[in-house]
């Protein structure tokens, strides 16, 4: 492929651009682990290792017009090309990176999900949403009070560890579910998560929906619950019925309906719906917020699968173009608009869609970028060539992976790294479960004259199924390249209490790095 250097955008312009109230994709290359610690506000991540895969569910709108965000040290550049060569026609680059935006003054936040973050602590702040502490929590406990925890995250994350009897139901289905958890209108609702936004969004959530129980925000979440020195559950099973009285239902859609007016949210049909699919000036996102389990019964033909707790916690990991329209859809009536006035308030152009399932209202699939095919070999041909020493192997997996086991004599690498990784390589193996990520990888290493890459067929799993032992390497990588890796946001659930009190103390501290321009992007509790 013929490169082009992209051309480049200074840091006053993107700080500009990205409060024109026009679209804009701000797409951060660099990986997990680099992006966590530290990026632009409004950033996107999108790792360089996953681009092609990642980019048309992100930025569906070929047209749309984006900027890419790296160290400074040319991956930008790498991404550039890569969009270039699939049909993306107006991308730029941040002239200087990530280091160039802080040298102009303009702030770099850690973490990921930064906007949804900061967002609930906002919520917090504007409505005022009212907590427990732990200590309180246990003491209710203590007292055997008439209250109900539910833990509003996905259930992985609930059947992982959580605060003693506590039932699982994730935000947004609280509105539409928590009935058939809490009889009693005087019973006490603690939510709680692992920190402190979904605590907060949870419990306002019922708030603003009308629900007359006390409810409140369990304050730090399972984490707080850890550095007071009280045990979590583990290996929980309980969840929210999946059933609902529907005699209740005319009056949650009622409810409903009082929030959609209170912040202006639209309803649309599917005939405008179309009308905008084929808008080529406009990014549209059709999610269904409905659970994993509904979802998987049938919903509208291209949709995409957002819990709705989710989206509105991590809005970049389905909506990557700031100022899209965005359009949800359910089945009754109360769970898209309930995340509806959510977004709306976390500054999105966001619409529900009328009928919701039922509606007859077809999305295109998006186009995925074409991505070479790339020969395989076996395992006992691996063994038979490393032996020899005839190639170099790669393992493409999560850096902490590789510290667990690899195939021996195989080193850790990711896709920016590789084809210095691999320089003077003749044949290169790649080992790793993500075969699109690999497929990726090959075609940087064959732009670089290493014709000859295989992948592993099967992976780890068909290297241990022939009989063949496997390494480990606990501290190699060291932490320095593991740059895949977020060390303070995933260590907390280690049992890691300076990463947890880190990852707290982080949350505390979003809001006061906002400036007047940035902090305007949010319209928490307005309308009203």
């Amino acid at each position: 492929m013929t490169t082009r250097t992209a051309r480049t955008i200074a840091p006053r312009d993107l700080k500009n651009l990205l409060h024109d109230g026009a679209e804009l994709a701000l797409l951060d290359v660099r990986e997990e682990g680099q992006f966590g610690e530290g990026h632009l506000l409004f950033a996107t991540p999108l790792p360089y290792s996953r681009l092609e895969i990642g980019i048309t569910q992100l930025v569906p709108r070929r047209s749309a017009r984006i900027v890419l965000c790296d160290d400074g040290d040319g991956v930008a550049q790498k991404a550039a090309a890569r969009l270039n060569a699939i049909g993306y026609t107006d991308v730029s680059v941040l002239a200087g990176g990530n280091p160039a935006w802080a040298a102009a003054g303009y702030a770099i936040f850690k973490g990921v999900n930064v906007p949804s973050k900061l967002f609930g602590e906002l919520v917090e702040h504007v409505y005022g949403t009212p907590h427990i502490t732990v200590t309180q929590l246990a003491q209710m406990q203590k007292n055997n009070e008439d209250f109900v925890i539910v833990d509003g995250r996905p259930y992985a994350e609930y059947n992982t560890m959580n605060i003693p009897g506590g039932i699982c139901c994730p935000n947004a289905e609280l509105p539409l579910r928590i009935r058939e958890i809490v009889k009693n209108p005087k019973t006490k609702i603690i939510v709680n998560c692992a920190g402190r936004t979904r605590s907060i969004m949870g419990a306002q959530t019922q708030l603003s929906f009308g629900l007359e129980n006390p409810v409140y925000a369990l304050e730090n979440g399972t984490q707080g619950w850890v550095l007071a020195d009280f045990e979590l559950e583990r290996g929980a099973t309980r969840k929210y019925p999946e059933k609902i009285n529907t005699d209740t239902l005319p009056a949650q859609q009622a409810n409903a309906q009082k929030l959609l007016a209170r912040f202006k949210v639209q309803t649309v049909n599917a005939k405008q719906v179309e009308g905008w699919l084929a808008d080529s000036s406009r990014s549209l996102s059709v999610l269904d917020v409905r659970t994993h389990e509904e979802f998987a019964t049938g919903s509208i033909p291209g949709a995409l699968h957002a819990p709705g707790g989710q989206l509105v916690q991590a809005t970049d990991a389905w909506v990557g173009v700031r100022n899209a329209r965005i359009v949800l859809v359910d089945s009754e009536g109360v769970r898209a608009p309930v995340v509806a006035a959510w977004l709306k308030q976390l500054g999105c152009d966001v619409y529900v869609l009328e009928g919701g399932v039922s509606s007859v209202l077809k999305v295109p699939a998006p186009t995925t970028a074409e991505l070479p095919a790339v020969e395989k070999i076996s395992a006992a041909d691996l063994k038979q060539q490393l032996t020899a020493g005839t190639c170099s192997a790669f393992y493409l997996g999560p850096s902490m992976s590789y510290r667990k086991q690899h195939v021996p004599g195989s080193r850790w690498s990711i896709r920016p790294r590789l084809v210095a990784d691999a320089a003077g390589a003749k044949n290169v193996i790649l080992i790793t479960r993500d075969t699109e990520a690999a497929h990726a990888a090959a075609i940087d290493l064959r732009e670089a004259g290493i014709t000859q890459v295989k992948l592993l067929e099967g992976g780890l799993a068909t290297w241990t199924s022939a009989g063949y032992a496997l390494d480990a390497s606990p501290a190699s990588p060291p932490d320095s390249a593991c740059i895949d890796y977020l060390f303070f946001v995933h260590d907390r659930h280690l049992g890691n209490r300076d990463a947890m009190r880190q990852y707290l103390a982080w949350e505390t501290g979003l809001i006061a790095q906002l400036d007047d321009q940035d902090k305007a992007s949010f319209k928490v509790g307005a309308p009203t």
